[in-house]
């Protein structure tokens, strides 16, 4: 990985600071107003080490319903490898982990999962129930119950399929009424959905990491 250094601008009036490149020529010269820089700190090299702890569930797999931002497939699948999740199943349109331009968010991590391509989720998911999966389903509706007060199961060995639908148009309605429970994450604001690579996001760390 290459060092960064964070730089700052020596001009009184200005002191714009921000991260460069170590030895790149771009970080002498302020961004802001073009006055010479100078290394202000240097951050550690490769960050500082995670917190390390098991997942709750060891049998959680992740299926992506028809996902159409490569922005957010990277970055969901960056996600589900920090949370423990198994195996990745990509419904419909949902880039496959191969695409190049995944790497951008994913950072490594779609090489890392197993993974398994669908065109029809619906029939992925009858397909897995009848093999004993319990079928998860994010997305906010009448039927839904709020995550963080919801208990959850208690067998951490159970085969779960969590499943994340399209940005535009959510979860297709015959998966809903194969789904086992429908989570939904609280809001309090004027809208009343999130990104769905940041509900992914939320909601996996709280069924893997959060209060029992």
């Amino acid at each position: 990985m290459q060092p960064y250094e964070i730089r700052q601008c020596v001009a009184v009036d200005c002191h714009f600071r921000f991260p460069a490149a170590a030895g790149d020529t771009a970080g002498t010269s302020c961004p802001h107003c073009g006055a010479p820089t100078k290394q202000a700190a240097t951050p550690q090299a490769g960050g500082t080490p995670p917190i390390q702890t098991s997942p709750r569930f060891t049998r959680l797999e992740l299926l992506l319903d028809n996902i159409r931002s490569l922005y957010n497939v990277g970055a969901i699948i960056r996600t589900a490898d920090g949370a423990g999740i198994v195996h990745l199943h990509l419904g419909g349109i949902t880039a496959l982990p191969t695409h190049p331009k995944l790497a951008k968010t994913a950072l490594g991590a779609e090489t890392a999962l197993p993974w398994t391509q669908h065109r029809n989720s619906v029939h992925a998911i009858t397909q897995l129930k009848s093999e004993g999966y319990f079928v998860w389903v994010l997305e906010e509706g009448e039927t839904a119950v709020n995550l963080f007060t919801t208990p959850l199961p208690q067998q951490p060995n159970q085969p779960i399929l969590l499943l994340i639908g399209n940005e535009k148009v959510g979860v297709d309605p015959a998966i809903q009424q194969l789904a086992d429970c429908i989570f939904a994450l609280p809001m309090s604001g004027i809208k009343n959905s999130l990104n769905v690579a940041v509900a992914f996001g939320i909601a996996i760390y709280q069924i893997q990491f959060g209060s029992k």
